[in-house]
């Protein structure tokens, strides 16, 4: 059981969850008021609803051994264009306006990916570079957007998208229960997720099997772009603004870290998407236990990068047998030097 890939991550998720409620009593709490769940397992969930949806994105690209930097920056995209659209409505709470808005957002994300995609696939671009193209241009073109300034819209329509319920749970919720469903029926039950760990392990290999590794890349970077569109829709559907210059600021790191501690390698091939789910569960956790405990704002990512530091060597069995071997040294000196000679 120690071995399976979920262990880890699920405990370090549930220590965080108990510290909380030792801290504080009241944060497993759920209330319902005018049929919508509220507390902080809530919170987590609705708040961590943008990062898990850009985690499941990277996941898909780093088991082909890729990386997408730019994915912070098509979620400030994503928000700035469908706010500025809605904001330049008649009525902003045109359902018709608002669903033209939302499309153009993401027909624009999977153009960015689309663009990623075509780096790295077909022109061969090391996908670090080609990603920071546009990691650094994007937020460029989400200032342009916006016009340097936060774009506010009053649209109860849109701001359902990201604040509304559905059935007491938060609606963002949903949308990332049905991309999940999605990423593992395409991965799981086709030859997709086959092909992807394929093109990870051995993308040479893959390509002399018979296995369009171009093709396999260029739609994990489209898929990619998608989710952090839809991200991008969540957060500044949300808060009811979109701020070319902050939003998504860092989400690529926190994704990062949110694929590595569940279990997927850097190294490509095998992926694991609830791993991943979890992983950002446990990031989103870890800032509200800051919140909630008073950090101040200036050690926030300190604290927190130390925390996934812990998480990650506590995650990894080389740094676990390093440390049974120490330990076995100094309580058994004799017996590990006999051994060790024999």
């Amino acid at each position: 059981m120690v071995k399976h890939h979920l262990f880890w991550p699920l405990t370090v998720l549930g220590a965080l969850l108990l510290f909380n409620l030792v801290y504080s009593p009241a944060f497993f709490r759920i209330e319902l008021r005018n049929g919508q769940m509220y507390g902080s397992l809530i919170d987590i969930l609705n708040f961590g609803a943008p990062l898990i949806l850009v985690a499941i994105g990277m996941t898909l690209v780093i088991a082909t051994k890729g990386i997408d930097l730019s994915v912070g920056s098509v979620v400030a995209i994503s928000g700035a264009i469908a706010c500025l659209l809605i904001s330049k409505g008649a009525d902003q709470n045109a359902f018709g306006l608002v669903m033209l808005a939302v499309a153009v957002a993401l027909a624009l994300s999977v153009a960015l990916g689309i663009w990623n995609g075509l780096l790295v696939s077909v022109f061969g671009i090391q996908p670090i570079i080609a990603t920071l193209i546009l990691m650094v241009a994007g937020r460029g073109v989400a200032q342009l957007i916006s016009g340097g300034q936060i774009i506010t819209v009053n649209s109860e329509t849109y701001n359902y998208i990201g604040a509304g319920a559905l059935g007491s749970l938060p609606f963002a919720i949903y949308v990332v229960l049905i991309v999940l469903l999605v990423a593992s029926l395409l991965t799981r039950r086709t030859a997709l997720g086959m092909f992807i760990e394929s093109v990870g392990g051995n993308p040479t290999a893959s390509r002399l099997a018979g296995i369009r590794s171009r093709a396999v890349m260029f739609a994990v970077y489209i898929f990619c772009g998608l989710c952090a569109g839809v991200a991008g829709l969540l957060l500044s559907s949300n808060v009811s603004s979109a701020d070319g210059n902050n939003a998504g600021l860092w989400y690529e790191l926190d994704a990062i870290l949110a694929v590595v501690i569940g279990g997927t390698s850097l190294n490509g091939g095998r992926f694991y998407l609830m791993g991943t789910v979890i992983g950002a569960l446990i990031i989103q956790t870890l800032t509200t236990t800051i919140y909630i405990i008073g950090v101040r704002p200036e050690i926030t990512l300190v604290v927190k990068a130390f925390v996934v530091l812990i998480v990650c060597l506590v995650q990894s069995e080389a740094f676990r047998k390093t440390l049974v071997q120490r330990f076995k040294m100094r309580k058994y000196p004799l017996e590990q030097e006999v051994k060790r000679h024999a």
